[in-house]
Formats: structure tokens, sequence, C-alpha cells
């Protein structure tokens, strides 16, 4: 019986890769992240995963939607004038913390949905200037107009302009002035509070030369200074890039990690740890007359069949239920396969893969999201993590770990996998660790230092938050390990509480953030209780309460704050000893 219900298993999941692999063009575009009882008051708003990592519901008066700056001023004015509270909120909201929260019932959302224009292009100068509400696919696209592109951006086009300067979002490389998007802007306008003289609104237009202060603290700025309105980027000519993925065994990784980023301008890998791989890209620029329109389809950002989504769900939470890793791993291990095999949707003519190398223009070679085309279907294909269907449902820690570094962590993972080679299959099921590179940054909340960043996705029960994960302790010893050990820094916009923990110590230009901060918003409108707790102006970011650390919104300090009535105590780390995590104890 065991063995036929393997094989049911088996060919369930393959017959899940067919079909998402043949599975409509467009799907359901994702809902608007804000909710409203009566037009647009009386709102609630949540991320585009449909919670945050504590699980609350964040409640507004009203969303305004500016389709201008004009608009935007005014509505700045009049909340100041008010005293209300504001936040931002983009198009899709893709942040896990509660970065758009106002914590205060009667505050204001100020969404950027509608401020989606190019506002003026400068072929000459390579510059192209536009409002904040444009995402990552229009930028790309409106580059290519004037044959021009951004050098570097996250892989992931649903990201926008104000949300990746908000976040501080990133590509990977080594090469040029870095990955990080911010880093290619050479002007900001950000609509902030004023005083009565200014008319409770004042309009600065900060530039890397003549405001370097303000525009240091704006490139990362959390939300907490105004409304960034619009955004000036320095662009390159169009080039074509050159793109292959290699497999090989991780017995080096920690050495290679070291020296493959300054060999390939968008180097990245993708580590398996449980299966001992790791997958190169070999990825550089070439010249635009070599042969190729290849196309970056990253599979996962495709639309997906929500039926088979749910599936796919279930038998995730079967195996959480056995307390059996053997159904993940080999799931695991297929999913592996096939991504390699189809290049992980890479096209060299943007509709099969034929090969390597795929060359390709960089506007096609950069980012893909193809999950969010516009066309409604009733749901019937969805991205896979819209909260409206069964779908993925995942925590996620991401964190860059300085360079000097990186080989001693990786070691320390590899004696983890040591004890346990099933413990990151939990990982592998959401595409292993995916690792890019980052270097310094002069943004004050930007990276500090040359750096490895580590990208992990893993499996959250979506109706109990204080439901026990399979080998959840080998993940919170390996966040601890970075964020304790390695000093990581954490992605503002990735992560769970205990990440932010503290952290606003680790940036040595903190005061000079916090001194803007004070310049444009001295009565703290665009703050709340939250960004206080991770500037470090007030309390704490973690919560301590009964299974707090199940969630990460504690470390455990006590079996309490795990799931003892499960069996998982609070039990120190097995590589990492100053780790304390939740650890399945036999009876």
């Amino acid at each position: 019986m065991p063995v036929l219900k393997s094989f049911f298993k088996k060919m369930a999941f393959w017959l899940c890769v067919i079909f998402c692999l043949v599975t409509f063009a467009s799907s359901t575009p994702p809902d608007d992240p804000v909710k409203c009882k009566s037009r647009n008051t009386i709102c609630t708003v949540t991320n585009s995963y449909g919670a945050f990592p504590d699980r609350s519901i964040c409640e507004a008066a009203k969303v305004e939607y500016p389709r201008t700056e004009a608009e935007l001023v005014s509505v700045v004015a009049a909340a100041t004038r008010a005293g209300q509270k504001m936040r931002v909120v983009t198009r899709y909201s893709h942040s896990i913390p509660k970065l758009v929260c106002t914590d205060v019932k009667d505050g204001i959302l100020i969404s950027t949905k509608f401020l989606n224009h190019v506002v003026r292009t400068d072929p000459k100068a390579k510059t192209l200037t536009v409002e904040s509400g444009v995402t990552l696919r229009e930028l790309i696209e409106e580059a290519a107009k004037l044959e021009l592109a951004l050098p570097y951006a996250p892989y992931w086009w649903g990201l926008t302009v104000g949300g990746m300067m908000g976040t501080g979002a990133h590509g990977s490389s080594l090469w040029g002035n870095g990955s990080a998007v911010h880093d290619y802007v050479t002007e900001i306008s950000i609509v902030s509070p004023g005083s009565v003289s200014d008319g409770y609104v004042k309009v600065r237009v900060l530039s890397e030369t003549m405001n370097p202060e303000g525009f240091n603290a704006a490139t990362v700025s959390l939300g907490v200074l105004g409304v960034i309105s619009q955004v000036t980027f320095k662009l390159e000519p169009m080039f074509k890039r050159s793109l292959t993925y290699v497999v090989r065994n991780d017995t080096d990784m920690e050495d290679q990690a070291l020296t493959f980023g300054r060999q390939h301008e968008f180097a990245d890998l993708l580590w398996l740890p449980s299966q001992g791989k790791v997958v190169y890209r070999i990825d550089d620029r070439v010249p635009t007359k070599v042969s190729g329109d290849g196309v970056f389809s990253f599979f996962p950002f495709r639309s997906q069949v929500s039926l088979i989504v749910a599936f796919v769900r279930s038998l995730e939470e079967s195996d959480e239920l056995s307390g059996e890793a053997n159904g993940k791993c080999v799931r695991a291990r297929q999913l592996s396969s096939f991504l390699l095999r189809i290049a992980f949707g890479v096209t060299n003519n943007g509709f099969i893969f034929t090969g390597y190398p795929a060359v390709g223009s960089q506007d096609r070679m950069m980012s893909s999201g193809s999950c969010l085309d516009s066309h409604q279907n009733g749901l019937i294909t969805a991205c896979p993590w819209d909260p409206r269907i069964k779908g993925q449902f995942f925590h996620q820690t991401t964190f860059s770990v300085p360079l000097a570094r990186v080989k001693a962590f990786i070691k320390d993972i590899k004696a983890l996998v040591k004890i346990e080679p099933k413990s990151l299959c939990v990982l592998e099921l959401n595409n292993g660790i995916l690792m890019r590179y980052v270097t310094s940054s002069p943004a004050f909340l930007g990276k500090e230092e040359k750096a490895l960043d580590f990208d992990l996705t893993y499996y959250r029960s979506k109706d109990d938050p204080l439901t026990p994960r399979l080998y959840e302790d080998y993940i919170e010893e390996i966040e601890q390990m970075a964020l304790l050990k390695y000093n990581a820094l954490p992605h503002w916009g990735k992560n769970r509480n205990i990440a932010f923990d503290g952290v606003i110590k680790k940036y040595k230009n903190a005061n000079l953030f916090l001194k803007v901060k004070e310049r444009l918003d001295p009565s703290g409108l665009f703050s709340t209780e939250w960004t206080d707790q991770i500037l470090g102006l007030k309390g704490n970011v973690t919560v301590v309460k009964q299974g707090c650390a199940l969630e990460g919104l504690c470390i455990c300090s006590e079996d309490s704050q795990c799931a003892p009535n499960k069996g998982y105590l609070c039990r120190p780390g097995k590589v990492y000893s100053a780790a304390r995590v939740c650890t399945r104890v036999s009876a």
C-alpha cells in the first residue's frame, strides 16, 4: 500500500509539471492589496501573499490613489494638516514585513498604483525619469524604447520603482556599482510633510551631487521619509547577455563562491545542499552583434493552473503531517531535474530552449514574471502564491553575508547537512538556496560591504501559526548563524521579525539616516511602531509569547515558545551552539 501511494504521488507530481508547462499564457492578475468597506474608506491592507510575519490585519481610515504629483502633494498636505499617519502601498505589495501598515485605524494609505507614467527621457544623457509606481517591467520596456538598459535589477519584474527604493532591491553582480537598483539613480523627488508656512507639504528634489546626505537616505528609505514621487535613472546603451547554467558537485563551492562573482558579470549560484549540487549561472555581457534572441522567463514566475497548485500544496501538507521528509526529497530531486532540463524557463527564441548558450538583449534576459499578465480568467490560473487560491505559502529568510566570511558560513551549513542529509530538502522544494552577489553602497541603509546574498524560501502553515515545520530547527540555526555569528545584513523586504532585532546597529551611517528622517518628517507621520522598532527608536521588533519562535517572531528561550505539545522543544543548535531553535524531540 505505501508503495502504491508513493507511485500515485510521483505520477501526480509529473502531471502537475506537464500541465504547468503547457498552462495558459496569461493568468488572473493579483488582487489589490488594499480592501475597503465603503469606496476608499474603512480599509485593510496586506501583502501579495495575504499575510504579514505576525499574521496581523493592518487597518486604515482610507486609501488615496493620486494620479499626478500635484494630487499626491494635496493628499500629503491634507493629512499633515490633520496630523494623520501615512504609509505608502505599491501596486502589488510584494514586501513580506509590515512596511505598508499605518498601525493606527485613522491612518491613510497612499497608493502609487496610478503614479505609473514616464516623466521625461534624455537619450543623449542616457537618463530616464519615471513616477514611483512604474513597475520594473515597465521601466525595462521604456528604457528599451530608447535603446538603453538598466544594467542590474531583481529577477522579479513585479516590483515598483518606489518599492525597490524602499527596500534596497537588487540583482546579482560585483561589477560596476554593484547589483542594487538604487545605485543607478541620480535624482529623487520626494513629497514630505511641511510646516504651516510650507502649506503643510514640501517637495524636495534630491540628487547625488547637490544633496548627497538627503539623497543617500532616500535611496533606501523604508518609506519613513515621505512619498517618493519621481526617480531618475542613469542607464547604459542596450547590450546582450550570454547565459549558460552548469551543474557541479558542491564539494568546493565555498571556494568557488569567493571568485565566481568576479569572473562573470551576472553570476549567481543556486545551491541544492541535500543533493550536494550547485547550479552556476555563467552569465556575461557580449557584443550586440552576437546572434540570439533569448528570453529569460523563469518557470516558477509563470502562471500556474490553480487546481494543480492546490494539489501540490496538499502533498506538501501531507508530508508535514506525516513528519517524514522522504516525499519532499523525492519531489525536490524531480523538480530540480525538470527545471534544469528546461533551463529554468530560459528560451533561445522566446518559445523553446534549444541549447546553451542562450543569448539575448538585456531587456529580455534580466527579469520576468509573466503570471502578472492582466487577463481575468476566474482564477483558473494565477501566480502560485496568490492568497485567493490554495497555493504556495511560505516564510522567506534573506540575508547578505560579508564575502570574507562566506567560506566559513557555507562550511557550517554543510556540517548541518552532514548531520541530517534530508534536512534541507524543505528548501529544495522551493528552488534551493539562491545566492546573489552584492557590493557596498553609499545609501545609508544599503549594503555595507561586498557580500553574498542567501535567499531561503520554506514551508509555512497557512491555517495555524502554532504548527511546527519539518526540520525547522535546521533552518532556524542557519538563520541565527548568519545574523548573529556572521553579522549578515537582512533584506529589508524579505524576512521574519527576528532578522530585524537590533539591525540598525549594523549600519555605520544609521545616525545620518535618522538625522535626515527627523528633518524631513519631524512629527513622524510616515513612521509606525514597527519602523520605530527596526530603526532602534522605540521598543523591540520581537514578539515574545507562546509559540513565537515557530514563525520567527522571537528566538526561543523556553519550551513554551516552540510547540511542546507537539514534541518541539527549545534546544541549542547542532553546529552553532549559541543558537536556540525549536527541535523535535523523541519521547
